[in-house]
């Protein structure tokens, strides 16, 4: 049986001049800024050029340009790998909603290769209506509109699937083997943060988020770190789901405590990472006299969490309707949650 695969992200700027083009797309997205497109298109153009240049030079300190899509690669090809031991014959395709490959080169690519069976696979472990609900609305659109007829199973979230939880720990556990000998220190899940009011709507991504870290202080088992949850990349004046991460930061300096973060809602490497936690979180840390900060990498290829995207995707095969990591709904009874992702782009 052949399987093709498709890996959703936002995607990121390959290069300089990409910084504009992938701002005004990220911006055009109803699912980010909720207006008419009378207003939301110009709106869009005006914030991207505004902000093209501080998001210029963001990338330049992170090597000029976003590593998203190799790290995108390098899981799908690992997933293949796992999935060809169990074996299936099975090709992953990445579809970045922001810049390249877009959603519609990898509906084309998997046209063409012409599988018996489709699973979408959004790389957000915890759903939301402004990532994975995006990202599947865009894909349902694009593959009517290229007339792929080919039987199409979906996974909506996988905030506590047990080798992505797994695979954090283990990151988590050799980040405390680096910690130094008299300093007391706060483990900081980091999240990307969102505005209030899409929460408010029912968004079940921060409940998730919740669920993701509790799940994996479970597994830790270390009761004398504590631990805190904080949410980064605010932009503009709304008001925004919190405490936000860099108050986390000022908190630990007040307190003289080190700091192991640990990205919760992002599995590959990019400028949230490796530029926000990286970079201008260090700096706020040794501007504030946090005694040490260390940061756990994300999940990336770990075989862990490869072995549950593998699991999911094989559910997904046998499953009717989108599923989640565990059996039945996952997210609250109000929340707009994954399970409803056909009836919601109906």
């Amino acid at each position: 049986m052949k399987l093709g695969i498709v890996l959703f992200n936002l995607g990121g700027p390959d290069r300089a001049d990409a910084v504009r083009p992938f701002l005004r797309n990220l911006f055009s997205d109803r699912a980010i800024i909720d207006l008419p497109a009378i207003v939301r298109y110009p709106l869009a153009r005006f914030i991207a050029d505004r902000r093209a240049p501080i998001t210029r030079g963001i990338y330049a300190e992170i090597g000029g340009r976003s590593p998203i899509v190799e790290e995108t690669e390098a899981q799908a090809r690992a997933l293949e790998a796992r999935l060809a031991q169990a074996g299936y014959e099975a090709k992953a395709f990445v579809a970045m909603r922001y810049w390249h490959p877009f959603a519609h080169e990898a509906v084309a690519h998997v046209k063409n290769w012409n599988p018996d069976a489709i699973i979408l696979l959004p790389l957000y472990p915890q759903y939301s209506t402004t990532t994975s609900r995006s990202s599947l609305a865009e894909w349902h659109q694009e593959a009517a509109r290229q007339h792929l007829k080919i039987p199409t199973h979906e996974v909506c979230c996988f905030p506590i699937e047990e080798g992505f939880v797994s695979a954090m720990t283990q990151l988590l556990s050799e980040a405390l083997q680096r910690v130094k000998p008299g300093v007391a220190y706060r483990v900081l899940f980091s999240a990307h943060g969102l505005p209030k009011r899409v929460i408010d709507r029912g968004d079940p991504y921060q409940w998730q988020v919740e669920q993701t870290v509790a799940a994996v202080v479970s597994r830790l088992n270390r009761p004398d770190i504590e631990h805190a949850i904080s949410y980064q990349s605010r932009v503009g004046r709304l008001e925004w789901i919190g405490p936000p991460t860099e108050a986390e930061i000022r908190r630990a300096g007040e307190e003289r405590k080190g700091l192991i973060v640990v990205p919760v809602a992002f599995v590959c490497e990019h400028s949230e990472t490796l530029f926000e936690l990286d970079i201008k979180c260090i700096r706020i840390a040794q501007d504030c006299g946090v005694p040490d900060y260390i940061r756990a990498p994300t999940v990336r290829t770990q075989p862990a969490f490869i072995g549950g995207l593998a699991d999911l995707v094989l559910a997904a095969l046998r499953a009717q309707a989108p599923i989640s990591c565990v059996p039945g709904r996952l997210c609250p009874a109000e929340a707009t949650c994954g399970q409803n992702v056909r009836r919601v782009h109906a």
